[in-house]
């Protein structure tokens, strides 16, 4: 059961904790927003599809928003408890601070459990809605929109251009159409003084033209020769279908997925897939090659024309080679002959080798990228234990549990945690590091360093009186 001090600290969390998540939220959220709102704007999109792309896009927001909210709220929660010189009661009381880290440490390890779930089931599927709702948005074209003095081609086969647009009354004045050739029509120049747009519906637009002129090309039976028809109008029509530009969904589960929109189960299934080529790979190629390792140091079977200590080369004529075997042979010409077949042989080792050696670093690279996703979907959610080791003993040090304060610690400990992280990436997928170690390197650091702080509140232990007691 818990006492009343350790549910007091559990309440001075929830205040800081929901702030702070929400915050992080607003601000990962105006982030995307500002990178990809040039993909929505102008494309007539309904507002339930803009939607759907902000909340499948949040997924990943609360993944990264909950650990940082754990610290913030941790440091705040114990710097105020400290502060209020609450801490110095419960000492004195006989009460290690251990104790008082224990539920909040609880509640971590619940939501390292949650969020390990929910990076493992809902972020994937989110990911690969919002990314197959990516790809129809920007496969979708920009909606109808005139401009002055400037051409627009929007529509397929036509090219316009307005001089003067009255908002008023929407009358376009000095409307000139180009219209390319199509197999219902010719290539055409329509120029009117006056006219306007109407959209009886969202797939249908109608030009309406008054006093202008219209200017076929109208080719001839022989190539290259056309006949020009130029003809007048006082009211002239033309409807343009725009069903095309509309948006239009597609079914996810017809796209495929990448590491960043499958579980860790579906990953760990194509690693296995992977491994096992990977085996069968090198098992053809032994085959092919008989099983026997061959050394490529080229300064061993390379042909030298001056061997040393050899007899004078003339055709026909067997000479003395540093190769035994071939001192057993006729003459030079089949000593000759022997060289280049080996050395043919060689070749065709070395290239297929290369070939081997490249078709396995695909694989592997493969193998780590998934990797990676495996351990990042338990790694990033289990740093809320880490900061909570963390942000508890440096609230009791610091003793202030105002914003500010947390602020600024939480800021330098963040930034180089997921520093360390995307670095960690990296070097994983480029084979530098092991996955494990690029997404769990800076979680042992940092959890060494919690450990450390939490015995330095906790009891007498320090890294001074190693070296003190050896004096």
């Amino acid at each position: 059961m818990l006492n009343r001090v350790q549910i007091d600290l559990l309440k001075k969390h929830i205040g800081p904790f929901l702030f702070c998540f929400f915050t992080v939220m607003f601000i990962l959220l105006m982030q995307f927003l500002i990178l990809h709102v040039d993909k929505l704007v102008g494309k007539g999109l309904p507002f339930l599809v803009v939607s759907e792309l902000i909340l499948t896009n949040l997924a990943y927001m609360v993944v990264l928003a909950a650990p940082m909210a754990v610290l913030v709220s941790t440091l705040m929660a114990f710097g105020r408890f400290t502060e209020w010189n609450e801490l110095t009661a419960v000492r004195a009381a006989g009460v290690n601070p251990i104790q008082l880290m224990v539920p909040v440490l609880l509640v971590a390890v619940c939501m390292t459990l949650f969020l390990s779930y929910f990076s493992n089931w809902m972020l994937p599927e989110a990911n690969h809605k919002a990314r197959s709702l990516f790809i129809d948005i920007r496969m979708s074209k920009p909606g109808f929109d005139l401009q002055e003095g400037v051409f627009y081609d929007g529509i397929d086969g036509y090219t316009f251009l307005v001089r003067n647009i009255d908002s008023a009354s929407d009358t376009l004045r000095d409307v000139t159409l180009l219209q390319e050739p199509r197999n219902d029509r010719y290539r055409a120049t329509i120029r009117a003084e006056k006219g306007y747009l109407e959209s009886p519906d969202q797939h249908t637009l109608t030009l309406h033209l008054f006093e202008g002129s219209i200017l076929r090309h109208i080719p001839g039976d022989v190539r290259g020769e056309e006949t020009l028809e130029r003809s007048a109008f006082s009211q002239y029509r033309i409807s343009f279908d725009l069903s095309s530009m509309a948006f239009s969904r597609s079914n996810p589960e017809q796209r495929s997925r990448n590491d960043r929109t499958m579980t860790a189960q579906a990953m760990l299934a194509l690693i296995d897939t992977l491994q096992n080529e990977i085996g069968r790979e090198i098992e053809a190629f032994s085959n092919r090659t008989g099983g026997g390792r061959i050394r490529l140091d080229e300064s061993s079977w390379r042909y030298r024309s001056d061997p040393v200590e050899s007899d004078t080369l003339i055709q026909g004529v067997r000479y003395t080679s540093q190769f035994e075997p071939l001192n057993h042979l006729v003459n030079h010409n089949y000593q000759v002959e022997l060289i280049n077949h080996v050395m043919t042989g060689l070749d065709s080792y070395q290239t297929g080798l290369g070939n081997l050696s490249t078709n396995l670093q695909w694989r592997k690279a493969r193998i780590a990228e998934f990797m990676v996703e495996v351990h990042k979907k338990v790694s990033i959610p289990f740093a809320c234990i880490i900061f909570v080791l963390i942000g508890a003993p440096l609230g009791m040090l610091t003793k202030k549990g105002n914003f500010g304060m947390a602020a600024i610690i939480s800021s330098i400990v963040l930034t180089i945690y997921f520093v360390a992280v995307i670095q960690g990436e990296k070097l994983a997928d480029r084979l530098i590091i092991s996955p494990f170690m690029g997404m769990w390197g800076i979680n042992i650091l940092y959890g060494m360093i919690g450990i450390y702080l939490t015995l330095l509140i906790s009891t007498s232990v320090r890294i001074s009186n190693l070296w003190r007691r050896n004096e």
